[in-house]
């Protein structure tokens, strides 16, 4: 069961599972361009999905992974979804001095959050979660928050960032 604020919502599309091949998925950059699950192939990505990164608890999530991706060498890619304009992300990241992170809007196609089974429509938000996905383009973990105003176990994922190679 996943809740915003204890209110249970539901989710749409389907969550894929750990050892299965990532779905792709088609998001626009802050220079509104498409990228896709492919075009970042050549590393490991960590996949983080929030509602909104103008949210308190999102931009610290963000921020800490952010700090966290510092220990890891340049064969890994953090990316961050939401369905925040790419406008409003270019700013954020701006105003926040984040570098590393690579963030990607869900406005237009929704196609990440159905791909991943976390689009919650009622809100027309994503849910709270984690994906990292090897080379081979597999699942290697999957953190769903279950309260997506919550954090997620920071953790749990520098421990598997360290068990994936």
């Amino acid at each position: 069961m996943i809740t915003f604020k204890g209110k249970e919502v539901k989710l749409n599309g389907k969550l894929p599972k750990l050892g299965e091949y990532a779905p792709n998925f088609v998001v626009v950059d802050r220079e509104l361009k498409e990228k896709t699950l492919n075009d970042f192939s050549d590393r490991i990505r960590i996949i983080s999905s929030v509602p909104s990164l103008d949210t308190s608890v999102c931009s610290i999530e963000t921020k800490k992974i952010e700090e966290m991706m510092k220990k890891f060498s340049d064969e890994f890619v953090f990316l961050t979804v939401s369905m925040d304009l790419p406008f409003a992300q270019s700013r954020w990241c701006g105003v926040n001095n984040v570098e590393k992170v690579i963030t990607l809007s869900d406005y237009k196609y929704k196609s990440f959050g159905l791909n991943y089974g976390v689009y919650v429509s009622e809100l027309g938000l994503l849910a709270r979660a984690i994906f990292i996905v090897d080379k081979d383009n597999k699942l290697r973990y999957i953190q769903l928050v279950n309260e997506i105003t919550n954090e997620p176990n920071y953790e749990d994922i520098e421990s598997a960032l360290v068990n994936i190679k």
